[in-house]
């Protein structure tokens, strides 16, 4: 199975690809593919940026060709002038996952890295070093939105219900 996760944004889309296989020990066993960011830039107009994001997304689905999405979900705004192109941008993925016939897992991201820190309000780097231990990365994966997707797609590996 190849999961896709996404860390929603208009500004950088984070996303992940991983391999999944059959339960080894308790846990399936976890393979990286591939990570990286959907980036647009902030003098576009929002209908652009969006465009953007769709033809990034459906290459990247064209390319990897996952089974499953995996989304970090809005958990909490303190600004809706950031708010709503987070949700524009997650609006997108969903509708590429439904062209696609693919199931979407939301998770929250207290939800996230308590999965893989051990502890709900983790920072950022933390989230990183596990990521990076987890997949046996020889480098942190970096940007942290691209290490925030491949978080969502390990969590969804384990059978986590969001």
């Amino acid at each position: 199975m190849i999961i896709l996760g996404i860390d929603p944004g208009t500004a950088s889309m984070g996303y992940g690809i991983l391999k999944v296989r059959p339960k080894k020990r308790g846990r399936p066993a976890i393979s990286h593919i591939h990570h990286g960011c959907i980036t647009t830039s902030k003098d576009l107009p929002a209908s652009e940026r969006l465009h953007i994001i769709e033809k990034e997304l459906r290459k990247i689905m064209r390319e990897h060709s996952p089974n499953l999405v995996a989304i970090e979900s809005l958990f909490f705004f303190k600004n809706l002038k950031t708010a709503m192109p987070v949700s524009e941008a997650k609006g997108v993925v969903l509708l590429m996952a439904a062209k696609n016939k693919l199931e979407v897992q939301e998770f929250s991201p207290p939800q996230i890295k308590m999965a893989i820190t051990g502890f709900g309000r983790a920072e950022k780097k933390e989230v990183q070093e596990h990521v990076q231990k987890i997949l046996k990365l020889k480098e942190l994966p970096r940007p942290n939105h691209a290490a925030d997707a491949l978080s969502v797609a390990i969590i969804c590996s384990r059978g986590i219900k969001g």
